[in-house]
């Protein structure tokens, strides 16, 4: 980078509406790398690189939503250098490092503790069988029902037809049904 490079983007704003743009979405980008990638810390490298791509090329966004913009550049991100070199996928196995939610102390918990532990296997159970899931599947489901965005979002992510999101989008919830029944014993 020259001397001069580093003071035009300072000079025209680009650093601050980066900022105000693209921050309010940085959870979202941060839950589809954790669904794309093997680690919590693989997961920050990847949203890292995301940010800075994005800020890098943000002379070149026209515009219009920029989290189908963010998400492209971490799917491609994910998919180009870690997933494609190292094969790792976000399975249920990886530690959540996220800090536990605790209910004040003068308030009653709403759920029973066996309540909670059936919420944390089948949420467990969802994230192995998402996890195991072909990436081309895995990756429309995680962005329609996990970061609820459009078929056209999507379509623009994955760089595919909406056709081919809604098929695949099908196809990913009956191999999601599937493997849910044949996990819980095969009952209905």
């Amino acid at each position: 980078m020259m001397a001069g490079d580093a003071t035009d983007w300072r000079d025209d704003g680009k650093a601050e509406r980066f900022k105000q743009l693209a921050m309010p979405h940085l959870d979202a980008v941060y839950t589809l790398a954790r669904y794309l990638m093997g680690t919590a810390s693989d997961a920050d490298d990847a949203v890292q690189e995301c940010y800075l791509r994005a800020f890098r090329h943000f002379g070149t966004f026209r515009g219009g939503p920029i989290k189908p913009w963010l998400m492209a550049i971490l799917r491609n991100t994910c998919h180009d250098t870690y997933v494609a070199n190292t094969g790792l996928v976000y399975t249920a196995d990886s530690e959540d490092t996220g800090a536990t939610q605790t209910n004040p102390i003068w308030r009653e918990d709403g759920e029973t503790p066996e309540q909670t532990m059936l919420r944390q296997h089948e949420s467990e159970t969802m994230r192995r069988l998402i996890g195991e899931l072909p990436a081309t599947f895995r990756d429309v489901i995680v962005l329609r029902e996990i970061n609820d965005l459009s078929y056209r979002d999507i379509a623009m992510i994955i760089e595919a037809p909406i056709g081919t999101v809604m098929s695949r989008l099908a196809r990913a919830r009956a191999l999601l049904r599937d493997a849910w029944v044949a996990s819980e014993g095969g009952k209905e």
